[in-house]
């Protein structure tokens, strides 16, 4: 882990650190808004913050807060997943290229269960109790890691083989 160098003394007189920062929110583009709401929020289980609709730039943004984090989201507006869509058509792809989200969940076998009852496919299942992975409707590639030690292997899960890229 790389050290964090002090602020230099004229930023420390003044009770500022240059090098202080928080994470605000990661921004992914999305082609179907309700498409997107309906895995992001109905089936992944993530809660609407705020909205915007832009009229003149033609796009509107939806910023989500995972439940845990969701008081601190509506205090601070942050952290959160911001969806931009764009009201013209426009095509995107590279999903993976993205990198990933990810998301601590109390039970990584129940919150799979609950997303592939809900016809999302899993990519790589939690087969170490530890680690899955699913995709948005836009190719986004969501990690969903179990909270504390990984839980023991299950069935279907420690048998389930991969499904696509993930």
């Amino acid at each position: 882990m790389r050290e964090t160098r002090p602020a230099p003394a004229a930023d420390r007189k003044e009770g500022r650190n240059p090098l202080a920062m928080e994470y605000l929110h990661t921004m992914v583009r999305v082609a179907d808004l309700k498409a997107a709401l309906d895995f992001y929020c109905d089936k992944l289980g993530l809660v609407e913050v705020r909205r915007m609709d832009h009229e003149k730039g033609r796009f509107t943004l939806v910023f989500l807060a995972a439940p845990g984090d969701l008081e601190r989201a509506k205090r601070d507006q942050a952290p959160l997943l911001e969806l931009t869509y764009n009201w013209d058509p426009e095509s995107y792809t590279g999903g993976r290229n993205f990198g990933h989200l990810a998301y601590r969940v109390d039970d990584i076998y129940a919150t799979c269960q609950r997303l592939l009852d809900a016809g999302v496919t899993i990519n790589r299942p939690p087969r170490d109790g530890h680690m899955a992975f699913v995709r948005s409707p836009d190719g986004i590639s969501i990690e969903l890691l179990q909270s504390g030690a990984p839980l023991p292997p299950k069935e279907p899960w420690a048998s389930m083989e991969n499904t696509g890229s993930w």
